[in-house]
């Protein structure tokens, strides 16, 4: 007997990204910005520019790095968590990568004033984080696996707040005026948490 022939590693690739297409086509929309600099100032989050009427920078923003260590963390916790996000959750993690950005976007216009520019997918990791966490441990409340991710890359955050918000921990900047964007991270836990709201509102199927 012989059993079906290994898939090759190129092969294996294929078959991860076609599992998880949001996931990899954000990483990968975020690299290609990343390799043309000269995006970046047409990209970024800017609030005098979203005033001026060019609201596609709601979304695109959160494809711009400030350098390449600011991306590196990013877009592989992008990997890591949306692998396992959209695995088990696939619904709210393609539609969250799609609407997620411009909900945050649209928060740090309502309630930042006072935030310029922004740019990064660390927002968006922590939205999917929170929903990936809660949904665990609303599953099964000894699993403390994701809760203490979760917890791990706040502390990151707070860390990095604490320094000043200009980098210091895993994350760098190439512009010293960057600051660490709290009120994003806070946008996007409370995207998650209503989103998980809404999950559980919704009827479920009988036969």
């Amino acid at each position: 007997m012989s059993g079906s022939p290994a898939k090759t590693p190129v092969a294996e690739l294929q078959t991860q990204v076609l599992l998880r297409p949001a996931t990899f086509l954000f990483a990968l929309l975020a690299l290609v910005v990343q390799l043309v600099p000269a995006w970046r100032a047409g990209l970024l989050y800017d609030r005098p520019a979203l005033a001026a009427g060019e609201l596609w920078r709601l979304w695109t923003g959160h494809l711009v790095h400030f350098g390449w260590p600011h991306f590196l963390v990013d877009a592989g916790l992008l990997l890591i968590v949306g692998w396992f996000a959209e695995s088990r959750h696939p619904a709210f993690t393609r539609l969250g990568l799609w609407l997620m950005p411009a909900f945050v976007s649209g928060c740090l216009y309502a309630f930042e004033p006072a935030m310029l520019r922004y740019g990064g997918l660390s927002a968006l990791n922590l939205g999917l984080l929170v929903y990936v966490a809660a949904q665990g441990w609303r599953r099964d409340w000894t699993d403390w696996f994701w809760p203490a991710v979760l917890l791990a890359y706040v502390a990151e955050l707070f860390f990095e707040h604490y320094r000043g918000g200009t980098g210091g921990g895993t994350i760098r900047f190439d512009d010293p005026g960057i600051r660490v964007a709290t009120g994003a991270h806070l946008a996007s836990a409370a995207y998650a948490l209503l989103a998980l709201g809404a999950s559980r509102l919704r009827p479920r199927r009988t036969l």
